[in-house]
This record gives C-alpha cells, sequence and structure tokens, in this order.
C-alpha cells in the first residue's frame, strides 16, 4: 500500500498517542503512514485506498466525538471491502463506544483488521502498544 492512512481525533492526546504508535507498526513493516487529523481527511484519497485506520476516544456516555461521528457518516455506505482498524482511549465504562463502533462498520460490509477495535485505558500501557504496531504491521500489509 502506497500510504497507510490513519485518521484520528483526540482531545487529551492518548488516542494521538496510540495513532502514533500504529504510525511506528506501518513504518516498521516498510509503509508510509499518512497521519491525519479528523477534519483534515481527503475522503476520496482516503476511500481510495483498500485498508485505513480510524481513531476516536469515548465522550459522552460512550460515544463517538461528534466530528468523528460525522466522518464515519459521511463514509458509512462505501466502506463495504474496505479494511479498517478501529482504535481509541477511554478513561471511564467498559469499551460500549467501540463495541458498537465494530458493529456499525461491520454492517456497514467493512472488515475489521484484528477482528475488533483497540483500546486503551487512559494513556496506551505496554500490552495496547504492542496490539498497536502489530496493527500497523497488518494496515501496511494491505
Amino acid at each position: 500500500m502506497e500510504k497507510a492512512f490513519i485518521v484520528y481525533w483526540s482531545s487529551t492526546g492518548n488516542t494521538e498517542a496510540m495513532a502514533n504508535v500504529i504510525a511506528d507498526g506501518v513504518k516498521a513493516a516498510g509503509g508510509t503512514p499518512e497521519l491525519v487529523f479528523v477534519d483534515s481527511v481527503n475522503v476520496d484519497e482516503l476511500l481510495a485506498q483498500p485498508a485505513f485506520a480510524i481513531g476516536c476516544p469515548a465522550m459522552g456516555a460512550e460515544e463517538l466525538d461528534e466530528s468523528v461521528d460525522s466522518f464515519v457518516s459521511e463514509i458509512e455506505g462505501k466502506v463495504s471491502g474496505k479494511n479498517v482498524l478501529l482504535f481509541g482511549s477511554y478513561d471511564w465504562g467498559d469499551g460500549e463506544w467501540m463495541r458498537l463502533w465494530v458493529e456499525r462498520m461491520q454492517n456497514a460490509g467493512a472488515n475489521i483488521i484484528g477482528g475488533e477495535g483497540i483500546i486503551a485505558n487512559l494513556e496506551p500501557d505496554d500490552d495496547a502498544k504492542a496490539a498497536l504496531e502489530a496493527a500497523g504491521k497488518q494496515l501496511a500489509a494491505f
């Protein structure tokens, strides 16, 4: 894959840190990561790729941030057959926002890289970092 797009939104920096670890995995696999804040993504360029990552922390009552939710709504009808890596951080709850997001993307026809999203309680710990780096390597392989 020419570029591995890693689209994200982060308020505290934890989800951004996760995006950076994914980028490290992409680089380690010989790929070129393209980190893009969700408000700056070129949707046509993104959807031209066979795979990409989207990151968003849990907000409110375990929901996607409004800007990410709008972005997902915009691409939802166009992700069938795409390989999508979902990731994000949280500070409360049990990851319900990620389970719902994974289900939403699978219902839209996306293949979720790793079968489920990768979540981290606040800052990614060593286990989360290992999972993120491995997922970045998978992302680069498409």
